[in-house]
């Protein structure tokens, strides 16, 4: 475990909407997150979960408050800033937004060739070992269509954890699944991340994977309401 965490958020707020129709999603937001912790972050539809995710991500710029990825400051950051931190970030979404005129093994090498490091290297076979630990071996040349909704959302964990990123940030991955396939993609990115040493911040509803991770923090209007493994753990 690093000392300095790998998500360091503090005194987080943010809006949106301009003027009079501004609104307040985020309140006060404090968390940690430490390298290699599966962190689960729960609570009811329209709580700020997918806001919080986003602005972690770099997909947006946070606007008051501190909002550190890799010690890197997002509040304020440049769209240059924010390329340079998601290049160390791997999404999975709720629609796994595969390429569909792209078969399976192309997805995923799709993601390393946006990294330079692995330019040079056998992108095609690492592609491929990928594919094959999410259980998909015999599925490279497959089109999405041609794919369950599970085996669709495995390409998509297969893409994102294939340039080893060190952080993964998970928005419902299962929420378009039955109970089984969504805990078996829930396992098999845990396992995975696991192996790499990685950071998982998985938002979900599904209360049946809670148990997968190491902390959960349930959040309510905005604000976190607890933050620990059992949910009775309060915030100050």
């Amino acid at each position: 475990m690093s000392q300095q965490p790998v998500i360091s958020v503090k005194n987080l707020n943010h809006y949106f909407g301009n003027k009079h129709l501004r609104k307040q999603v985020l309140f006060d937001i404090k968390l940690d997150i430490s390298a290699g912790e599966i962190v689960i972050l729960t609570g009811p539809s329209g709580s700020g979960k997918t806001t919080l995710l986003t602005l972690m991500g770099g997909l947006r710029s946070a606007q008051e408050g501190s909002l550190k990825i890799l010690e890197q400051e997002i509040c304020g950051a440049t769209k240059k800033q924010l390329t340079k931190i998601r290049q160390n970030i791997g999404y999975i979404f709720q629609a796994h937004n595969l390429m569909s005129f792209l078969t399976a093994k192309q997805n995923v090498k799709m993601s390393l060739e946006l990294h330079d490091q692995f330019l040079d290297g056998d992108i095609d076979g690492k592609a491929t070992k990928m594919l094959e630990q999410v259980g998909l071996g015999n599925r490279i040349d497959y089109y999405p269509e041609k794919l369950s909704g599970g085996q669709r959302q495995r390409v998509a964990i297969a893409r994102a954890l294939v340039s080893h990123p060190k952080i993964v940030l998970a928005d419902e991955p299962t929420a378009a699944l039955d109970k089984k396939s969504g805990r078996d993609v829930v396992e098999i990115m845990y396992k995975l991340a696991k192996e790499q040493g990685c950071t998982i911040l998985l938002v979900t509803h599904d209360n049946r994977i809670l148990d997968i991770g190491d902390r959960i923090i349930y959040m309510e209007d905005g604000k976190l309401i607890s933050d620990g493994v059992d949910a009775g753990t309060k915030v100050s």
